[in-house]
Formats: C-alpha cells, structure tokens, sequence
C-alpha cells in the first residue's frame, strides 16, 4: 500500500528531505570499498496533525528538519556500509525514534552506477504500530 493511501495516516503532515546528497562509503564489491560513493536519499515524515500543527508559530511545536539530516549524518559516520537495504532500515528505524513520527519512508538511489539509468536504489516504509 503507498504510505499516503494509509487510513492511520489520513490525518497527518508530511515532512519531507528530497535528493539530498552526500558522499559515503557504500558497496560489497572490492573496488567500492576503497572510496565514497554518491548517493542520494529521501525521507518522508508522517506526523499526527495534533502533534505538529503550531499554535505559537515555534520550532518546538513541529519536528525539525535537522533531526532528518542529523540522523543521516549519524549513521553515516558509523562507517562502511556494504548494501543500500541496510541504510534504509538503518535510517528508517532511526527515523521512527523520534516520539512525534508515526510513520516514515526512506530511499536512497545510487546515481553512477550504470550509464544507462538514471540510478538504483531501495525504498522502504514503516509505521509505528498503534497497540
């Protein structure tokens, strides 16, 4: 099911981090291990209206953009990475930490690999259960 066709997501907002680029060590073949790949990664957020709707118009009421890319950022920095599936369950699961997600989905597409496409990538969804 395409996460904004959910019912448990009808009334939420959306955040989302769109092609965001960055250079990592990713891959299982020899010759990626020895140097950073381009990649590029997409988040969306899926938050309760009731709890990212501001009354005061701060940046405490809603969930900020940095977590996204903080997040990313940690992950990363834990070192080689031998396939794109586990980045996205890795950042996935980080992203559903946060108290105020309900829901996220993460991407991340490789866009040198081959000179025929534009990239290849993975995509994952996941929602925090309601029980």
């Amino acid at each position: 099911m395409f996460p904004l066709s959910h019912p448990e997501l009808s009334n939420c907002r959306r955040l989302f981090l769109r092609n965001y680029e960055v250079l990592i060590n990713i891959g299982v073949h020899e010759f990626e291990k020895k140097g950073e790949q381009r990649i590029l990664i997409n988040v969306d957020l899926f938050i309760p209206l009731a709890l990212s709707t501001p009354k005061d118009d701060l940046l405490a009421e809603v969930v900020d953009y940095d977590f996204i890319r903080s997040t990313i950022a940690k992950r990363m920095a834990e070192g080689h990475i031998h396939l794109q599936e586990t980045l996205c369950d890795d950042v996935l699961k980080a992203m559903l930490t946060h108290p105020k997600v309900l829901a996220a989905r993460v991407s991340t597409e490789k866009p040198d690999v081959y000179p025929d496409c534009d990239s290849v990538g993975v995509e994952v969804f996941g929602i925090k259960s309601s029980t």
